[in-house]
């Protein structure tokens, strides 16, 4: 496939504009959160919160992109992302910053749907190819900021970093200016908009009914409510109880991204070839060892060595998961069935953080990650009793 240069300057925009967020998130956010006197029910909501409001507006601001164009909403993402870090100057309490990562959100909320959807009109043909090159961006932003962020708070201050979050987040628009917006807009006519309204009645109905979808969203929304509640206080838990560095905090989330990353084909391979209930079941598996190991780590290899297996259980499990709902949701509401799949796997990003909060209000460190492997544990025990049981559900992939 011939790759347009719009697609290689959105995909540009995009690495720049998300390398910058993530810089912000960890492990900078929890640390400047509680350094302003954030208790850690408080900070899990501050780390959370932004998410929050994308798994809450992106439907909206895409569709207002499909009635209203594109660029401007392009632009007004660019604007929220380069213009909110210079506000983290003025932050002075916890309950500002909380505020302030509210409306941070947004910036998500706007560029992540219209991006999306520019990349995917580009072209009737190769979609798939552009979205996976365009997708590198994202995986991206993963490997670079955590390493990045931890870095700069080695000589700097979380608000001082926060602005040059600012200054690199103004670079995206170069790119974004140079792309070619000269196309036919598309609008609606109300008879569309009555057979939409039919359509998406119908697609609601048919994956809100679907156990087997929940089963997949729940598998993956567990995942992420343990890996984001580590996002949020492993940079605490390594500087104040078990006397690791910054940057060996920001090495060990680029480690597990990566590791992560490379893992995915051969934990889809693996899934297709033994059945994807029994690939989850691996990856959770591997995740009970790591989080029941990680309060013991003491040295910094072995923290580094617990981000490959944590990585490691996410490359099996995701890939299965995806595939699963693929399987059992009808071709003809997949949209909507992925659209559902990822808000439920949004609900763990949000909830991980805030259950780990209200957790540590009365466990250590120690025991909110030994009951974060504990419930992985139970995961496989579950299905491994519904593998012995239940084979008529057909849960094991094609």
């Amino acid at each position: 496939m011939r790759v347009s240069l719009d697609l290689w300057r959105i995909t540009c925009a995009d690495l720049i504009v998300r390398t910058a967020y993530q810089v912000g998130k960890t492990p900078l956010m929890p640390l400047f959160a509680a350094s302003l006197g954030a208790g850690e029910l408080l900070v899990g909501a501050i780390v959370s919160v932004s998410t929050m409001t994308g798994m809450v507006l992106k439907p909206i601001f895409g569709w207002f992109s499909d009635r209203w164009g594109r660029r401007l909403w392009l632009l007004t993402g660019l604007v929220l992302f380069s213009g909110m870090p210079f506000l983290y100057s003025w932050v002075n309490t916890p309950e500002e910053l909380f505020a302030l990562r509210l409306l941070h959100g947004l910036a998500t909320a706007v560029f992540g749907p219209v991006t999306l959807a520019f990349v995917a009109e580009m072209a009737v043909s190769g979609k798939a190819e552009r979205l996976g090159w365009f997708g590198m961006a994202r995986s991206g932003s993963y490997l670079l900021a955590p390493l990045l962020g931890a870095w700069l708070l080695t000589w700097m201050d979380p608000a001082t970093v926060f602005t040059l979050i600012g200054f690199m987040s103004c670079l995206a628009f170069l790119p974004v200016c140079m792309m070619d917006f000269s196309g036919p807009p598309h609008r609606w006519n109300m008879k569309q908009e009555r057979e939409f309204g039919r359509a998406w009645k119908s697609a609601f109905s048919a994956v809100m009914s679907n156990s087997r979808l929940w089963v997949a969203g729940v598998l993956e929304m567990l995942v992420y409510l343990v890996t984001y509640s580590i996002k949020a206080f492993l940079p605490l838990y390594a500087l104040y109880a078990a006397d690791f560095n910054l940057l060996a905090v920001g090495l060990f989330f680029t480690i597990q991204e990566a590791v992560h990353l490379v893992m995915r084909p051969v934990g889809g391979r693996f899934g297709d070839r033994v059945g994807y209930l029994t690939a989850i079941n691996a990856g959770y598996l591997v995740l009970v060892i790591g989080l029941s190991l990680l309060p013991y780590t003491t040295a910094h290899m072995e923290l580094l060595a617990i981000a490959v297996v944590i990585g490691t259980g996410q490359g099996l499990i995701f890939p299965s998961t995806v595939a699963f709902v693929g399987q059992c949701v009808d071709t003809r509401h997949l949209g909507a069935g992925m659209g559902f799949f990822g808000a439920v796997r949004n609900f763990g990003k949000v909830a991980g953080p805030l259950t780990a909060g209200v957790l540590l209000t009365r466990m250590d460190y120690s025991q909110v990650f030994h009951l974060g492997g504990t419930v992985a544990l139970l995961v496989v025990l579950t299905f491994l009793l519904l593998q012995k049981n239940y084979l008529k559900w057909n849960f094991l992939g094609s």
